[in-house]
């Protein structure tokens, strides 16, 4: 039997409380789909059919949020598609003394 996580919000050691950042987002997702795979199992225990399919449709696109939410590496071939101007992605380039 696998571990059910918990419904309660883990801490997050984020300090910006303006955005909802990955980890945030990532959070709150988490805890819809602990509560979703509950309400999964206990109408497959006692519940209405549709009731179920629903619910399992449910799961299973929070579960496809996941994977929308998780932050992606921005390159070349996606900088404009991501800022919405033509540019280079940043790597690791050597910062000067100003810090930039």
């Amino acid at each position: 039997m696998t571990e059910q996580p918990a419904p309660e919000r883990e801490k997050l050691a984020e300090d910006d409380h303006d955005l909802l950042t990955f980890g945030e987002a990532g959070e709150r997702l988490r805890i819809e789909i602990a509560a979703a795979e509950r309400q999964v199992a206990e109408l497959a225990e006692h519940g209405d059919g549709s009731e179920l399919e629903k619910a399992r449709r449910r799961l299973e696109g929070l579960r496809a949020a996941v994977g929308r939410n998780s932050a992606q590496p921005i390159n070349d071939d996606n900088f404009e598609r991501f800022f919405g101007y033509r540019g280079k992605a940043r790597r690791n380039l050597p910062v000067d003394e100003s810090g930039r």
